[in-house]
């Protein structure tokens, strides 16, 4: 599929992406190879194969949840920056 240098920087534009005059080139080559690659995938035959997700039967495992008591309050607090009524203060995030 062939691009256009003003389609390229146009690309290059809307992606916020820096590139130098001198690069132009090479990013139209590597560009026009990656569409044309995806037009072969396009065309690749797929009605005769079968839905395929995962090529193992894996799935997740749960545990259960269990209710553990924390009794190390000193050493989880003593890192914090600000403390106020034995909680972690932490700057304001919504104004």
């Amino acid at each position: 599929m062939k691009i256009s240098k003003e389609e390229l920087l146009k690309i290059v534009d809307l992606s916020d992406l820096k590139i130098r005059e001198d690069e132009v080139e090479k990013y139209l080559a590597n560009l026009e190879d990656i569409l044309n690659y995806t037009e072969v995938l396009d065309k690749a035959p797929i009605e005769d194969l079968d839905i395929a997700i995962s090529s193992n039967e894996v799935s997740n495992v749960f545990r259960k949840d269990e209710i553990v008591p924390f009794d190390n309050m000193e050493g989880a607090l003593k890192n914090a920056e600000e403390l106020e009524q034995n909680m972690i203060k932490v700057p304001k995030v919504i104004q």
